[in-house]
């Protein structure tokens, strides 16, 4: 378990293998992998999109919860992928013979969704191979205007309870993204990736290994790109996930040495597990 930007992080991403991101205060997951034992106790999943090694677990989440009679779960899946996905799980409830409960919640970018009070997850467009989107989680909180503050609490609810004076505005901040399988264009287009206080990110190519032209040919990240775009980074803290197979821990955490500038690489930890050399 991590804890990055004061939030708590667990999960295994190799690319090509599998990709499940947890959040346990949050009590969600980005994506499922091979559904580690752990994220069965997650009540939500928000699904970038359905390669297998992102989705492929899903059927064995909702029958593990189901198995120990926790509620069925919330699976967020982009518009592209929702009439397929429910299609699975119509083959899958005929082979299990079970009913494989779940609340399927179709989203995409432009739209919200209220996970619950005070916490609202909003897609962006990710840049991959296939469709794919990435998500940013936003605390919402109400915040006394400024021409009330400091009066009393007394006066405060009269004038909202009795007057009907608005006496509260909207506050939002961007607490996480996560940008799922995608190009470093997401970097530039999407301000909550580059504000969020905790990123998210995969990296999935880190040397001549792999030009950037191949690595963007596959709909991935190189480490070269992000370099270059070092200045952009705002956030907090940053987790690179996904990393290719062919990386041993060692070859991760020599790279990253190497080549981030030392204040985007003291903010950046890498996400090793599944890793060779670990």
């Amino acid at each position: 378990m991590l804890e990055l930007a004061g939030i708590a992080v667990a999960g295994v991403s190799v690319g090509g293998i599998e990709t499940c991101i947890q959040l346990p205060g949050y009590k969600l997951a980005f994506d499922i992998g091979r559904c580690p034992p752990e994220v069965v106790s997650r009540d939500a999943v928000l699904f970038t999109h359905a390669h297998m090694d992102h989705m492929g677990g899903v059927a064995y989440h909702a029958s593990t919860r189901a198995l120990r009679h926790m509620a069925p779960p919330t699976y967020v899946v982009p518009h592209e992928d929702a009439e397929a996905f429910a299609e699975l799980f119509e083959v899958w409830r005929k082979l299990d013979r079970s009913a494989l409960r779940y609340e399927l919640v179709p989203l995409g970018p432009g739209e919200e969704h209220e996970l619950r009070p005070g916490l609202v997850v909003r897609p962006f467009r990710a840049l991959h191979r296939s469709p794919c989107q990435g998500y940013g989680l936003w605390r919402r909180k109400q915040k006394l205007l400024p021409a009330f503050r400091g009066r009393d609490n007394e006066e405060i609810r009269r004038l909202r309870q009795e007057e009907g004076v608005a006496v509260t505005e909207v506050h939002e901040s961007p607490e996480v993204a996560f940008t799922g399988d995608s190009r470093i264009e997401v970097v530039e287009k999407e301000e909550v990736v580059r504000q969020a206080r905790l990123l998210i990110m995969e990296v999935t190519f880190l040397d001549d290994r792999v030009s950037v032209a191949d690595s963007r040919a596959k709909g991935h990240i190189h480490l070269y790109e992000v370099a270059e775009r070092a200045e952009l980074f705002e956030n907090e803290a940053l987790l690179f996930t996904h990393f290719s197979s062919r990386y041993t821990a060692r070859d991760i955490t020599r790279a990253l040495d190497e080549k981030l500038p030392p204040d985007l690489r003291a903010r950046v930890t890498p996400l090793l597990d599944g890793h060779r050399g670990t």
